[in-house]
């Protein structure tokens, strides 16, 4: 464990697929519109794509391109080209995921930037070895964590179970984003969802995003990522009692 914690968030989310990459980029767009140094991470990749050797995260791309970031080795330090969970993709590509190099590729980027987003891959007990998950990481980095979720019917188990996973390992929740809210046609579980889980676990809402026009993570275009991040989404509790937030 290091010896301190440093200004960061952990971004995780209620399973694969919630939108974790889109909320990461937005905040990281969103800080650097208030002059902040903003690096980002996701140490563990895996539907890379490329040769063996010279594998490409898009997600990690994007959030390079959202943070305008130099160091794409440290942004991205494990990679595997199935897209299956870490632990299983490097069996099936006999490549191990060497934790000490993700350290110190964190510890690198808090050299060159003040604050440092990290986003997970899939939830909190997606294993990265055999008896290593991405909780295991959040303890390791000792971040405050931001949950993404969808509204829609099925998420107040999903998000429950999050929450209750990280209240257990003692984690900082700042609060739950919603990603994929409609703007039109939404069903009754997406307007009473949020509520409900806030009601239910005491987790701050920090806000939730609509589909996005113009968004493209394989492309890196951001849309109005920025512009409705800012306005839709509590930035000032993702960043309450950290330097960077002055």
């Amino acid at each position: 464990m290091f010896s301190s914690s440093k200004p960061g968030i952990f971004i995780t989310g209620t399973d694969t697929g919630a939108g974790k990459t889109v909320v990461a980029a937005g905040l990281a767009l969103a800080l650097r519109a208030r002059g902040i140094k903003v690096g980002v991470m996701k140490p563990v990749a895996t539907d890379c794509q490329g040769v063996p050797n010279r594998l490409v995260s898009l997600d990690a791309a994007f959030l390079m391109e959202a943070a305008e970031n130099e160091f794409p080795a440290l942004i991205s330090p494990s990679r595997f080209r199935n897209a299956l969970s870490p632990h299983v993709a490097s069996i099936v590509e006999k490549k191990d995921i060497d934790l000490k190099k993700i350290y110190k590729a964190y510890q690198e980027l808090h050299k060159h930037y003040d604050f440092v987003i990290v986003e997970g891959i899939g939830g909190l007990l997606v294993p990265l070895t055999k008896d290593y998950f991405v909780s295991n990481l959040i303890r390791e980095f000792r971040l405050p964590v931001v949950i993404v979720s969808r509204a829609g019917l099925g998420t107040i188990n999903h998000t429950l179970l999050t929450v209750d996973a990280a209240v257990i390992r003692g984690f900082d929740i700042r609060g739950i984003i919603f990603n994929r809210i409609p703007a039109v046609n939404y069903s009754i579980a997406e307007v009473t969802n949020p509520k409900v889980i806030h009601d239910l676990s005491g987790v701050p809402i920090l806000g939730g995003l609509p589909e996005i026009e113009g968004l493209n993570v394989e492309s890196c275009r951001f849309g109005k990522l920025r512009e409705i991040f800012q306005e839709r989404i509590q930035i000032d509790k993702i960043l309450a009692g950290t330097p960077a937030a002055v």
